[in-house]
């Protein structure tokens, strides 16, 4: 098959990589539908992650298919059936899992391979991560589960009500999801970020007002300017240290600040702990998703609360993908490609 491996910083194949013969439990996808991915990004800038990817390897991890062949043990699974798979899966037998924390897992295996004409599932996730995905549903709408699964489980960790008012700093594909989500559960949302194209898809998505930020280092600036009053929670869809710092000077008397942005390793941040401490604010961290997170994400999506088509915003052939991630390291703006892996 072909697909794009990466073999270390900034440097990405595409290559002919065999498939080896189905193991027991595993099922194998050909996929119809692969997105690019913050995520992704970080790991072609950085040459590998830690805990999803160690180069070589084919990489990427938002896709949605059709199973072309189950291996022996597999049941309820067939050829043909049309599905979506998460990109990791708890043990279920650790303290966290236990204590219903699937996504701080200490045996979280994880699945990459998004970017190639098939993928081959490990029995743990056909088991916890793997979904069908109804007739009526596009596979690049499926695609998006994962992200959406990460947001869904950062909503309902953070307690959004109808009603509240809403910061979301960041207008990427994940602020956007938020927008989306906070939206429907009659949140009131505010917008921060950068990018003409990007704050309008926040306008269109629901967003009551968006705020251009030119330089992060006058967020706090710009957003009091705009909308005097502090918010009931704030979200953090950036992942740099001072816009999580400028985060925590939004919020409201007693509210809430997610920061959902994961930062660089080793980077620091700095509170005013009179202001957190006398105006009980909260702050909270939401990492990644739950298997119970990606069903219901699943179900926003064949309601058509959340749709490719909010979100995707270019098309690209699998064989240009190394030329993609060029362009997005050097500051491409778009929100999310959908890689065409048929060409």
């Amino acid at each position: 098959m072909k697909a794009a491996v990466l073999h270390g910083k900034e440097l990405v194949r595409i290559e002919e990589v065999p498939q080896a013969p189905l193991r027991l439990g595993e099922v194998r996808i050909n996929i119809r539908a692969a997105l690019t991915c913050g995520t992704d990004l970080k790991v072609y800038r950085r040459g590998y992650h830690a805990k999803m990817i160690v180069p070589p390897e084919v990489f990427g991890h938002e896709l949605a298919g059709i199973i072309a062949e189950v291996g022996e043990g597999v049941a309820h699974w067939r050829a043909g059936d049309r599905v979506v798979v998460a990109n990791s899966a708890p043990c279920d037998g650790c303290v966290y899992c236990r204590a219903g924390q699937q996504n701080l897992c200490d045996d979280l295996q994880f699945l990459n391979g998004a970017y190639a004409e098939c993928i081959t599932v490990p029995p743990r996730l056909v088991q916890k991560s793997l979904l069908r995905v109804g007739s009526g549903t596009g596979f690049a709408d499926a695609a998006l589960v994962e992200p959406l699964a990460c947001v869904v489980l950062g909503v309902e960790e953070t307690g959004l009500r109808r009603g509240e008012h809403v910061l979301v700093v960041g207008a990427g594909p994940i602020g956007l999801m938020f927008v989306v989500l906070a939206r429907q559960l009659g949140c009131e949302v505010t917008v921060a970020g950068r990018g003409e194209k990007r704050l309008a898809a926040a306008r269109r998505l629901g967003a009551s007002q968006t705020i251009v930020v030119g330089d992060r280092s006058g967020l706090v600036e710009a957003v009091r300017g705009a909308t005097p009053t502090p918010f009931d929670a704030v979200i953090e869809a950036v992942g740099k240290p001072e816009v999580w710092e400028a985060a925590a000077k939004l919020v409201r008397k007693g509210g809430r600040v997610n920061f959902f942005g994961g930062c660089p390793t080793g980077t620091r941040v700095s509170f005013d702990t009179g202001w957190l401490h006398y105006s009980s604010v909260r702050l909270l961290a939401s990492f990644h998703h739950t298997p119970a997170s990606v069903r219901r994400a699943l179900e926003w999506i064949e309601r058509g609360v959340v749709r490719a088509a909010d979100f995707v915003d270019g098309e690209c052939p699998l064989s240009r993908l190394p030329q993609l991630f060029q362009a997005m390291a050097a500051g491409n703006r778009a929100v999310k490609t959908l890689i065409r892996v048929g060409d």
